[in-house]
């Protein structure tokens, strides 16, 4: 059985007519955004980060909330977002150090989209200083960072949504693959598939002056200090190990995320981690690459996983992007246009729709509705949003680990999930962490 659910409409004839998968609605009908039309009832907003994507989650935030200050290491970003239509309105402040924007008492809550090696240091920040946070994915660059979000998450309790939209939006195709998979749809599943396509190869580059808009040395903030390169900043900054993963946490911190979703693994991690096949664009010794004027994280790859629950987790990047989940008697395949199911209890999804409690489960209780409405009711009732820091903690710690085996030169691991370490291996442990460049320590 194909499914193209290409309209919202579609989604709801396979998962039942209900007031549960209507858009989120408050007493009386109207819609969360309709409820914060009153200045008094919307959010003072902050932005850090305004970029492509940070701009574009701010774009989305306004419906809900407005933005008193936008922040960016390059002003020409900064200055581009106070004068969107959509976001600062021509009147927004402009910084450039975020903890001017943290240190405002009339903001509520930050939208983070810096690069990756930026979150969790600025997270942790505004976390401390009072704010609730949407932030970018992924949400760390190792795998001690997510357990340090975790924790200050926790003690702060305040309401943060990682930008794994995937959950909420892309017509709700990949929450109904995860109900038909915890609802036993394809029996026991054996094995899930994560396909997220390969990265790129690029360079040598040529180092040159920062441009004057931009205050590189910030940028890099707790990375290695290094001559500027126009190709390891802004949309090229995910193909180098000094600010992300790759394909592996870029790509990965969807469609991992949504595979241990379904299996139940959201709060375990894999046993083991074995790579088939890595490839890296440039010479890698003890962890690190050879050259500084080229791209550095995996082109190819597959990655076999194995989960406490016995199921196997495969990542790999040379079959068509989505995730796969074999049952011992179905299959479903998951892409963002489209579900392709096969076999199983899935053929009867139309006379039997997946149960609306599970639903409830999957949301934390919250109404089918789009991944930034799920943030802004959760700063209401100051609960936990759907996309949650420390399941993400969890399907990263395995795109992580993924990475640490690659470049170690392929060795298979072995991981404890509930020590968070990996078992009898020294040097693979000391990558759990990276070293962090004075003055840009991240302190939980």
């Amino acid at each position: 059985m194909l499914i193209r659910t290409k309209t919202r409409r579609d989604f709801l004839r396979v998962t039942a007519s209900s007031p549960l998968l209507l858009p989120l609605l408050e007493p009386g009908g109207r819609s969360l955004a309709e409820t914060m039309r009153s200045p008094n009832e919307r959010p003072r907003m902050g932005l850090i980060g305004a970029g492509g994507q940070g701009s574009g989650d701010a774009s989305g935030a306004s419906r809900f909330g407005d933005f008193l200050a936008v922040c960016d290491v390059d002003r020409s970003h900064a200055e581009r977002a106070k004068e969107s239509g959509s976001i600062g309105k021509g009147k927004a402040d402009v910084y450039e150090d975020y903890h001017k924007v943290l240190d405002r008492t009339d903001i509520d809550a930050v939208i983070i989209g810096t690069p990756d090696h930026w979150h969790t240091k600025i997270c942790i920040d505004a976390m401390k200083a009072g704010k609730d946070i949407y932030c970018e994915k992924p949400l760390t660059l190792t795998i001690e960072e997510g357990k340090q979000i975790g924790k200050v998450a926790k003690e702060t309790k305040r309401v943060v949504q990682v930008g794994t939209q995937q959950r909420s939006d892309h017509n709700r195709v990949f929450l109904l693959a995860v109900a038909l998979v915890r609802a036993g749809r394809i029996g026991k599943v054996r094995k899930v598939t994560a396909a997220i396509g390969g990265g790129p190869t690029g360079g040598p580059f040529s180092k040159e002056a920062p441009p004057a808009n931009l205050n590189w040395d910030m940028w890099l903030g707790q990375a290695p200090k290094v001559d500027y390169i126009k190709q390891r900043c802004h949309g090229d900054f995910r193909w180098w190990y000094e600010y992300s993963g790759g394909k592996l946490t870029d790509w990965g911190a969807h469609h991992v995320d949504i595979g241990q979703w379904a299996i139940g693994m959201e709060e375990s991690g894999p046993t083991s981690i074995e790579v088939t096949r890595g490839v890296l664009p440039v010479e890698f010794r003890n962890g690190n690459p050879t050259a500084d004027d080229r791209y550095n994280t995996p082109t190819d790859f597959v990655v076999k996983t194995m989960f406490p629950n016995g199921v196997e987790l495969e990542v790999r990047h040379d079959t068509e992007n989505g995730v796969t989940f074999q049952g011992t008697s179905g299959r479903i395949f998951v892409t963002r246009d489209r579900i392709d199911l096969s076999g199983g209890s899935v053929s009867a999804l139309w006379s039997d729709p997946v149960p609306e409690s599970l639903l409830v489960e999957l949301r934390k209780g919250k109404k089918v509705d789009g991944h930034m409405a799920n943030f802004f009711e959760c700063m209401k009732d100051r609960s936990v949003p759907v996309a949650d820091v420390w399941s993400h903690h969890r399907a990263l710690t395995t795109c992580h680990l993924a990475n640490i085996a690659i470049r170690l030169g392929n060795r298979k691991l072995t991981w404890d999930p509930v020590k968070e370490e990996i078992v009898g291996d020294s040097e693979a442990n000391a990558w759990l962490t990276r070293p962090q460049r004075p003055g840009f320590e991240i302190k939980a």
